[in-house]
Formats: C-alpha cells, structure tokens, sequence
C-alpha cells in the first residue's frame, strides 16, 4: 500500500475484536436463534438455518440451485489492503463449502469517517475487489454505514447442480477426515497485536488467509466426498462439531496429524491466544473427549478461530489418501487425513 501523506492508523486498534474472532459464541448464537421461525414449509430450500451450514441453498429448478451467504468482520490486520483482501476470501470461502460456484457479490462496509480517511477505506475495497477478480466473480453492488468500528465482507451468490451440493450434515460412519489448511490464524493474530510477527510469520498468516477455497467446487463433483464445512471463527473443534451433530455421529481427530502454521505451537505456549477461544471452548467442551493430562496450549490450537480458513471434508475412506493427495497437489500443500467418523453420538474424541 502506498498512501501518500496519509496518517499512521492502525486499523486493529480500532476494532475490539477481529476476523472471524468477532463470530459470538455457538453458545449465544443457539440461544439467539432457538426462536426463529422454522423454515421447513418452503419446500426448494434445500439447506437453511437447520443445521448451522455455510450458506443457504435455493433449489431454482432440476438442474439449477442458487446459494448464498454473507460474511463479514473488524480488521485483524493493519494494512487496509490486505483486510479487504481477508474478508473477501473469508466470505467466498463459504459457496466453495457447499460445492458451489460463486457468481457475484456485493459489499458490506460499516467505517468511522472520522477516524479512516477515505483512501484508507478505497484500499479495502480494492482489496476486496482484487480477490473477487481472482475469483471470477465482479462486486455488483454493496451497502456502507457510518460505524464506530470499521467492517468489511461480502455477502455473495453462487450456483451448483443439486447433487453437487455438499453439507456439514453428510459423513457416513467409516469416513476420513481430511483438512485442507493449517491452523493458528487466530494465534498468529494475537501475537501480531501484542508483540508483531517475523516477516516470514506475517508472510505465512496472510498466504492462508488469502487462500481461496476454490477446491470444494471439484470435491463435490467427487461421489466419494459426502460432506463438506469450512473451519472459521469456532475452530476446528466447533466446527467439527457441527458436522459431527447434523450427520450423527462421534468424530475422533488425532492430534499429531493436525497442520499447523509454524510458530503456532509456540505461540500458543506463551499464551498468544485470542478471547474467542476460550469462548468457543466454554460452548462446547461438554461434548469434547480430550487425553489425560492434555495441555491447555494444545486444546487452544483446537478452538483457536480461523479466520479463512480450510475445508474440512469427510470421504470414503477407501480413497482419502488419494483425495488429499489431489489436494495438495492441487495448491494446498498442507492438506492431510486427519481423523475418521465413527458410529455413536455427536462428540468429538481427541487422540494423539
């Protein structure tokens, strides 16, 4: 970024949160929803609130659903640019989850005039605007607000063909597990705050955070891969979980086969870890088996929130080894099989 004479503002310190550590709690969320009014009666939307999924799922005729979603968050990085560029992917990431193909969005921008000059908000939209290009996809629109806080994201459309539709709800007893990106992005986030990262940290954070899903569109045309989620705000464990409840079924992960950005263990040993992890874990440590004498650093790296970060896809297990290979060969190198689905009820087990 190039600002001529622009003001040193730093764009976190403005935000009380950031990323997808802004999500609340699936504890408050629950309670927040548990009145809505159900969604059944409408008989073409195939997925809606139900199920806690990435996005809503139109049926528009035999061949043809609709897909949609919106995502949006406060900075977790300085640089207006590459906050754009962040929110952006986060906010597609979510029609790749269901095996969709994203078609356009608009944007969400909520700024403090008087505390952001105007070409550090020009910034962030083309950040945003940059991502969407890669993508394939224009920004078509949006909304802004006056807000005491500054937030950006997208709400975005996508298509898919009914039987390419993959949900959270899908794993079959006997699956592989497979995630797709490591984690620590919300680790690495509260060590930029406190204390800054390494250029080779920072470099690291932002290539996973800018990274765009875009395999999901091919896994789902792949019959082995029953079901699909990306890993954000409520970490691997809340997310895992969600797919664990709405397939019915106990989810066992093995620690030791979990990728990790490269400083994050380290991190999380001298506690660099944000609020909402300890507000994911007090949501839903009730159904969480971890090994005796399990350190609480490690069970961070476990609800740490991820801002864009990875699919989590359950598959024939016969074929996991060969599904996450094409992953990775595919420009997610740190993809791996990192557990198995199991018959009994909706848990998750730890091993090492």
């Amino acid at each position: 970024m190039n600002l001529m004479n622009a003001p040193t503002i730093r764009l976190t310190s403005l935000a009380h949160g950031g990323g997808c550590g802004c999500k609340l709690a699936p504890s408050v969320l629950r309670q927040l929803l548990a009145e809505q009014p159900a969604v059944h009666p409408y008989r073409e939307l195939l997925v809606g609130t139900e199920t806690g999924d990435d996005a809503a799922v139109w049926q528009l005729d035999d061949n043809t659903c609709i897909i949609a979603t919106t995502d949006f968050f406060m900075p977790m990085v300085d640089d207006p640019f590459d906050f754009g560029r962040i929110a952006a992917t986060n906010a597609i990431s979510d029609i790749y989850a269901m095996g969709g193909r994203p078609i356009m969005a608009l944007a969400s921008l909520g700024m403090p005039i008087d505390k952001v000059p105007p070409e550090m908000v020009r910034e962030i939209l083309k950040g945003g605007s940059q991502v969407c290009t890669t993508a394939g996809i224009p920004v078509a629109g949006g909304h802004s607000i006056d807000s005491p806080e500054p937030i950006y994201g997208l709400a975005v459309i996508g298509v898919g063909r009914p039987e390419d539709i993959r949900r959270n709800t899908g794993a079959k007893p006997g699956d592989a597990l497979i995630l797709t990106k490591a984690l620590g992005v919300g680790i690495y986030s509260a060590a930029f705050k406190k204390i800054g990262l390494s250029s080779a940290s920072h470099a690291e954070m932002m290539a996973s955070m800018t990274l765009l899903n875009h395999v999901g569109m091919d896994l789902a045309k792949d019959p082995a891969v029953h079901a699909i989620t990306d890993v954000t705000g409520f970490g691997l464990l809340g997310h895992g979980l969600e797919m664990a409840r709405g397939s019915n079924l106990s989810l066992v992960v093995r620690f030791d086969d979990l990728p990790f950005l490269t400083e994050a263990e380290r991190f999380a040993q001298e506690n660099f870890v944000t609020g909402a992890s300890a507000r994911n874990w007090a949501s839903y440590a009730q159904s969480i088996t971890l090994p005796a004498g399990f350190a609480e650093w490690r069970r961070h790296l476990l609800t740490d929130p991820q801002t864009s970060g990875g699919l989590l896809i359950a598959c024939d297990s016969s074929c996991a080894a060969e599904v996450a290979q094409a992953i990775a060969d595919g420009g997610y190198p740190q993809a791996r099989v990192i557990g198995r689905a199991d018959p009994g009820p909706p848990s998750i087990t730890i091993s090492m």
